[in-house]
């Protein structure tokens, strides 16, 4: 299973960009997952609702199952946030697993960066981070002091291809 990622600071065109390389990839033939990591707390489940209630009356665990989908919840409580390696072992094989956040994990990842957000680029200080995604990729690359690619954060074809091959699919 490839690991893939798109980082960024916050509105920085990560989750537009996620949304196309996924559509982008599914197209292609490749079977992928997604893992996004959120740093403010949040809760997919709403009050009032049973499994909700389930939580708050604490069940560790919390699997609501429909003819659609099923979603499993896991309450840490006082314990830390596991890491990705934990979280990946979890999902189901496919082709591609693609990962919005986690920007100081160790994986390969391309950075979505808009310049209205006026955010210093992490791939300056990042080896990690293999190109760059942009509105603005001429200032960008006189940001950068190696050769890193540069992409126009539409571009969604060139960013896909990059990613299967440096994934090996291509």
């Amino acid at each position: 299973m490839k690991v893939y990622g798109v980082t960024g600071w916050k509105n920085s065109g990560k989750t537009g960009l996620m949304e196309r390389l996924i559509d982008d990839m599914t197209a292609f033939g490749l079977r992928v997952s997604t893992v996004k990591h959120a740093h403010h707390r949040f809760d997919v489940d709403q009050p009032g609702k049973d499994s909700y209630r389930h939580r708050a009356a604490g069940a560790e665990q919390v699997m609501l199952v429909t003819s659609k989908r099923w979603v499993l919840m896991d309450e840490l409580r006082d314990h830390s946030e596991p890491p990705l390696e934990e979280m990946l072992a979890k999902m189901r094989s496919v082709d591609l697993v693609l990962i919005e956040g986690y920007k100081r994990d160790r994986h390969p990842k391309i950075e979505a960066c808009r310049m209205e957000t006026r955010q210093r680029l992490i791939a300056i200080d990042d080896p990690t981070i293999q190109a760059v995604a942009t509105d603005s990729p001429e200032a960008v690359r006189a940001q950068l002091t190696d050769d890193r690619l540069v992409f126009h954060l539409d571009d969604t074809a060139q960013i896909a291809a990059f990613i299967r091959k440096e994934c090996g699919f291509e």
